[in-house]
């Protein structure tokens, strides 16, 4: 005999129903893009701290891609730049430096 999950368990209609526990309120959800695909940039470059700021918080960690949008390809990039950038003492490890 297989083990479905029945008439009582969680199925399809899930996401109906939390919609209509939230009622009509939706959150307006900003569409993420890659700043460097629309931009046309190449190549990230470690000297371009102006840029490099905008990817990093006040306690100076990197945003994760699924934060701010950016493609993989340019998140392995910007992440290298970051570290350079850190190491030539272009931009501090922590918010306290």
């Amino acid at each position: 005999m297989a083990m479905g999950r029945g008439r009582t368990g969680k199925g399809r209609n899930d996401k109906k129903d939390k919609d209509k526990k939230r009622g009509s309120k939706q959150l307006f959800r900003r569409r993420k893009f890659c700043r460097f695909t629309v931009e046309k940039i190449k190549q990230i470059d470690y000297k371009d701290i102006d840029l490099l700021k905008d990817f990093i918080n006040e306690n100076g960690k990197i945003i994760p891609a699924r934060i701010t949008g950016t493609k993989a390809h340019y998140q392995r990039q910007l992440s290298d730049a970051i570290k350079r950038a850190r190491f030539l003492a272009l931009l501090p490890f922590t918010d306290l430096h």
